[in-house]
């Protein structure tokens, strides 16, 4: 029998028990399987992750940046969205996207894949990820604080920088971010600070030596 057509079965997303939550990789492959028989909209998805959508959606949009190579066509909208959500988390501001966004329809073809691919590495990030230091996370205003780094972060994003690395490390900064605020793991946010201080290091050795640090890099990695 033939799987349902995209958009006319019967959700298969529910919410979970909230004195037993489920784990994000299981809530993500929730969203995957909902792919086989329906369309999702990102209203939905940030529904079922419980308040954790926005956070988790940065996350997702830093993941194409994690090449080597990179990605002019795609810095500029996918870091200014980015740049939104954590400039309005670091100002004590509920994270906000236009609704004509939030109820558009997920294209399956694509965003199946996206999840999916999510959804592999959060499991690998579950492994490591839990509660640890929690006095890094112990208030709001040090979740502001924490929302700082990924702003920048997300700046350096929007630059259409044709130079290798320029992409990967801030990008990985925010995941790392992301990650700890998820779960509460200070380890995670502490090592996101720390690449953090590495991309600050890495554009500062660009503006000193400037194109024979970038030609020196582009050898090495080849």
């Amino acid at each position: 029998m033939p799987p349902p057509a995209a958009g006319h079965g019967h959700s298969v997303i529910t919410p979970s028990d909230r004195q037993h939550p489920r784990k994000l990789s299981e809530e993500f492959a929730l969203i995957v399987k909902e792919f086989e028989v329906e369309t999702v909209t990102l209203r939905e998805v940030f529904g079922l992750l419980h308040g954790r959508g926005y956070v988790l959606l940065m996350m997702m949009l830093a993941l194409p940046f994690c090449t080597p190579i990179p990605l002019p066509t795609l810095s500029t909208p996918l870091g200014l969205i980015i740049a939104l959500i954590s400039g309005r988390l670091a100002l004590g501001t509920k994270p906000w996207l236009p609704a004509r966004l939030l109820d558009t329809r997920l294209p399956p073809h694509i965003f199946a894949k996206v999840f999916e691919l999510t959804r592999k590495i959060v499991v690998g990030f579950e492994r490591m990820l839990r509660p640890r230091l929690l006095w890094v996370t112990a208030s709001p205003r040090l979740e502001q604080l924490h929302a700082l780094p990924i702003v920048f972060c997300a700046t350096i994003l929007l630059l259409p920088l044709p130079i290798p690395l320029s992409n990967v490390i801030p990008a990985w900064a925010i995941i790392l971010m992301a990650g700890g605020l998820l779960e509460r793991d200070g380890w995670f946010i502490l090592g996101g600070y720390l690449v953090t201080l590495l991309t600050v290091v890495f554009f500062g050795a660009i503006a000193i030596f400037g194109k024979g640090a970038v030609e020196w890099l582009w050898a090495w990695m080849k």
